[in-house]
């Protein structure tokens, strides 16, 4: 996995070259945003990881330029953290911002979320169960009701939730292990946060969000992701109430 990182601090350039470097990535580094342009038409890099405040070309017009060719994602790394800025760099075409300084945890999960969305040689299947079919590739869920087909839209983090557990449908995926790809592991005591974005996700999927089918809890433990099948939808078995019900402690 290629990853360009365009930042005219050196001091920067070098702690995250050797950390991610050590993390099994091949990174590409640039001083300046014209560096930057030319080392992605040179490498097609997977992943770019930019700085805004970038001399002979600033952040935003490299932004611009990368999107008239390629879809990589674009993290910015930037010392500003006002919400204009943020604004800006996301309406230009940049796929997530994180600012300065930061953890290199946060980081480590900011890439992994987006190192999901590119594309591999062998796209993940699209998943059907019950009316809704999920294309992880395409980032598409639709809900087929008698002939009818409709749009199921979900955030970024609720996305990013479904994907780890779509990805590993049918096994325990611990709360620990979830918070800490999608958030880092400085937040793998927010279980709260996450019981949020998991009822959130069966108000917008399960038929019956008291009733979950599909996200399924393993009380004390994390969450599975079930794929139906013909048989299931005749079992009263198959179809538990698993409503989140866990203490806030859990």
């Amino acid at each position: 996995m290629k990853i360009l990182i365009a930042d005219d601090d050196t001091q920067i350039l070098r702690a995250l070259r050797v950390t991610l470097s050590a993390r099994g990535y091949e990174v590409i580094t640039a001083a300046n945003g014209a560096e930057a342009i030319n080392a992605a038409i040179k490498h097609h890099p997977d992943i770019f990881m930019l700085d805004l405040g970038m001399p002979e070309l600033d952040g935003i017009d490299v932004i611009q330029g990368l999107r008239g060719w390629t879809q990589a994602p674009i993290l910015v790394v930037s010392g500003r953290t006002g919400a204009a800025d943020k604004v800006e760099a996301l309406d230009a075409g940049a796929d997530d911002y994180v600012t300065k300084p930061f953890s290199i945890d946060e980081l480590l999960a900011r890439i992994r979320a987006l190192t999901r969305r590119v594309p591999s040689a062998e796209a993940p299947p699209v998943t059907r169960i019950g009316d809704l079919t999920i294309d992880l590739a395409a980032r598409s869920i639709t809900r087929t009701t008698q002939g009818n087909t409709e749009r199921v839209r979900l955030t970024p983090t609720e996305w990013e939730v479904l994907d780890v557990l779509v990805r590993n449908a049918g096994k325990l995926v611990t709360r620990q292990s979830l918070l800490s790809d999608i958030w880092g592991s400085a937040h793998i005591t927010d279980t709260g946060y996450l019981r949020l974005y998991i009822a959130q996700l069966r108000k917008k999927l399960e038929p019956d969000p008291s009733h979950p089918r599909y996200i399924l809890t393993e009380s004390g433990m994390g969450y599975r992701f079930e794929l139906e099948t013909d048989e299931a939808k005749t079992s009263p078995q198959a179809v538990p109430n698993q409503a989140e019900t866990e203490p806030e402690s859990a």
